[in-house]
């Protein structure tokens, strides 16, 4: 998406809490604990994957985006589609999307990324170039400021 920034991965976290899954150190019950909510997230606005699930193995896994935002009232906290998110994304200035894999048939839920997309996203020009013409521009307006050409300070100081 265009407006996507600031993401956060978690994938190095996922790694470590299934190598403690996998050393049995964890049981398997700690994290298979999907909650009803959630797999129903999964089943009516979930995005299927190709992927399969870290411990049962048996069905492929089910991301579920989640926004949140000052912006969104009510709507803050409900998952959506991922074909809905450009379309918020151009609506509101600013919001969190949280992306979490689900396993419809063993619970197992894991926090996978986190996002910001909105309108604040879009800028045309980088800030290094918007800084400069603003410094540009108020430097030359000044009659006897350091940017002003050498012959404007000469008439000025004969005068």
């Amino acid at each position: 998406m265009r407006t996507q920034r600031q993401v956060v991965d978690y994938s190095l976290q996922k790694r470590a809490l299934l190598r403690e899954v996998l050393s049995g150190r964890v049981g398997t019950y700690e994290v298979c604990d999907a909650s009803p909510y959630l797999k129903n997230a999964a089943r009516f606005h979930g995005e299927p994957t190709d992927r399969r699930c870290p411990i049962c193995r048996r069905e492929n896994l089910t991301l579920v985006h989640y926004i949140y935002g000052d912006e969104l009232k009510q709507s803050a906290g409900q998952a959506r589609t991922r074909t809905e998110l450009p379309v918020l994304a151009m609506t509101f200035r600013e919001f969190q999307v949280y992306v979490v894999e689900v396993c419809r048939a063993c619970d197992w839920n894991h926090l996978v990324e986190q996002f910001l997309l909105g309108r604040d996203g879009l800028t045309d020009e980088p800030v290094a170039e918007t800084a400069a013409a603003v410094g540009s521009s108020t430097s030359g307006s000044s009659a006897t400021g350091v940017g002003a050409p050498a012959t404007k300070r000469r008439r000025e100081a004969r005068r």
